[in-house]
Order: C-alpha cells, then structure tokens, then sequence
C-alpha cells in the first residue's frame, strides 16, 4: 500500500526530547515501512526515517529561532501533498484540523487522527463543518466531547517492543516525566512522593507559557531535599530514568486523550499510579499495570502497594496491548476500508465511543 503520513512540523519525527505527536508518527511509519508498505513522510528535514522523506522545513519548528510563523510553513506542506496526493493510496493526517480545507479536494482517501483534547469551545463547530473528514481517536474519552463527530476508529498508541528493556526500579524513587503545567500536576506528584517518604525525579520540559507557573508553584516546592528536577531528557535518557523508577506518578487534572509516558513507564515493567481523568482508566489495568486513584490521599496509600506489583506482568500486559505492531495493524484495518469504501462510517449519525467498532445511534 502507498501511504503517506503528514506529522506536525514542531518537533522532529521522533523528537530529540519531548514530543508526542511526532514520536507516535514516526513509530508507526517504521512499523508500516517494515512491513513492506510504500511510506512518505511529510515531516522537518531533522527526521530520521526509512520511509521517503519530504521536508517543507530544515528543522523542527520548536527548536528553530528563526521560526515566527509556524503556520505558514504547514500550509506549503498541504500543498505538497495536494500536489502528490496522486501518488498515494491513502493519506493520513496528524495535524489536527489544519488540513481540513484541502483535504477534501485531494482526490484521494484520507483520514486523521487527532492527538489533542476535543473539549475546546470552537470546536464543534470546526467538526460540524467538515462533517465529511473522517476522524480516529487515541482513546475512547478522547471523543466524549464530540460523540457525534464522523468517527472512522479509536486507535490506541503503540510503541516498539524492543525500544525499552525490563527496569529493575532499582532507583527507589517515583518520577514524574512530560511537561511543567497546571493540567499534568507535577505539584501533586511532589506531594504524594513526599508524603510516601519516597524521592521524585522529575524530568520535564517547561514551554515558555508555563514558564510563570514553574517559578510561581513548582519551583518553591524543589526546596524540598526529596524532589529533583531534571529538566527535559532525550529518548535515549528515558529507558533508565523509567526503568530504575519505583513507579510513575501520572496525577492529571484533564481530560489526557491518551497519556503515552504511562505505556512508555510500563514497557519498561514500572507501575503507574493514574489519577481517574481522560484515558487513564482504559490505559491501566488497575491492580495490574498500576493504580487508578481519585485523590492524593488514595495517591498516598497507593504507592507501597503500586511497588508490590509484578513487573514482569506489567511489561507482559504493555506486550499484549500497546505494542507497535497492533497500532499498525488497527491503523491498516482502517486504511483499508477506506480504500474499500471511501467513506468508513455514514456522516451525521451520532456515534458512540466504543473501543474497537462503531455503534451508531
């Protein structure tokens, strides 16, 4: 099959440090063009890939300071893939709804899937708009918002098997790994490993618009012998950093449409203790692959037993699950059907968030 992949152009396809999106694009075109599919990838010049490569920008976006408007350099990248679209059997979108205009005009089967939180005020009526464009959520609470939107699938991330080897958590410590921001909570984290007794390493980007949160909460909670920021690390760094942890602490406050650090913690047999927000509970395998909690306090007198859990099991439920082979498959089931029929549900009936199929109302 001739499949092009269209990646956001801030970060690098995978990332140098942090970066989800990308990080999830770049593993399932390694997966697709491993299993003998005929990939392009539209994505920064600083990509490293086996697919072929068409790069609107030298760089990631993010890490260019010559770069004032992102937006103009995606917008010549939909226009190379118009200009290609004849080459391809499908095309598939990662870049939210900025495609949408052109999209419908390529002459081709495309779909998209969409990486970010849906419950924004302007966004049903972008979905409503462009009814026709069919959708795939990274989890089914990804949708609840808009239930009623042309939904192809729900597709959960994967990663590759061999990426992180088994932990010990011989480190002793809990971590706390992503982004400073008021909706990821590292000012629960720094409380819950306090009150356990045990140290958290916290290794973490801070963009510039949660740079006034970092100084005015985090920051004045470091003073703290017991939690350690690290910063922002590569992917090299992160196998150790999650592999010698105790367990990840993942104390959201938002709607996370999928939470990949909480995979990535478990591929590398550590336990995760979630609170219950987005797609936390259809992430963990409570009382598996870590805990689901409701509180700090539940947090608390979660931790001693998230370190009884056995880490063997959680790297064999992260094998059955959230490998990169079954994300690729799901995504193939998909393609397919829309090459089959070129439109995978019937726009304008409500569809209902079940994982796996499509129930419609």
């Amino acid at each position: 099959m001739k499949i092009a992949q269209v990646a956001p152009l801030y970060e690098s396809c995978p990332p140098t440090l942090y970066g989800g999106t990308e990080r999830v694009v770049a593993y399932l075109t390694e997966e697709l063009v491993r299993q003998g599919h005929d990939v392009t990838l539209f994505a920064s010049g600083d990509s490293q890939t086996a697919a072929r490569l068409i790069a609107p920008v030298k760089r990631a976006l993010r890490l260019d300071p010559h770069i004032s408007d992102p937006l103009a350099h995606h917008f010549i990248m939909f226009n190379q893939v118009a200009k290609r679209a004849r080459e391809f059997d499908v095309v598939h979108f990662h870049t939210d709804y900025l495609h949408f205009p052109m999209a419908g005009k390529l002459g081709r089967p495309s779909v998209t899937t969409l990486h970010g939180r849906l419950d924004l005020p302007a966004l049903p009526a972008v979905y409503r708009e462009f009814n026709q464009m069919p959708l795939i959520s990274i989890s089914d609470s990804q949708r609840l918002p808009l239930t009623w939107a042309n939904w192809a699938d729900t597709v959960p991330h994967g990663i590759p098997g061999d990426l992180y080897p088994m932990g010990s958590g011989a480190g002793g410590y809990l971590a706390f790994i992503g982004r400073i921001s008021p909706e990821k909570r590292p000012d629960r984290a720094i409380e819950i490993a306090h009150r356990s007794g045990l140290p958290l390493k916290i290794a973490a980007k801070v963009d510039r618009v949660d740079q006034e949160y970092f100084d005015a909460v985090i920051r004045p909670l470091l003073d703290r012998k017991d939690a350690e920021f690290i910063g922002e690390i590569s992917d090299a760094e992160k196998s150790a950093f999650l592999g010698d942890a105790a367990a990840l602490l993942f104390p959201i406050d938002w709607p996370e449409p999928f939470g990949l650090a909480m995979i990535e913690a478990m591929a590398n047999g550590t336990p995760v203790i979630g609170f219950r927000c987005g797609s936390v509970p259809e992430v963990i395998d409570d009382g598996l692959t870590g805990l689901i909690v409701d509180s700090v306090d539940e947090a608390v007198a979660a931790v001693p037993r998230a370190l009884a859990l056995d880490r063997s099991a959680v790297r064999d439920r992260f094998e059955e699950r959230f490998e990169v082979e079954r994300m690729a498959s799901d995504y193939l089931a998909v393609y397919r059907r829309l090459l089959t029929t070129n439109q995978p549900v019937r726009v304008g009936k409500e569809l209902q968030p079940v994982h796996g199929a499509l129930s419609v109302a």
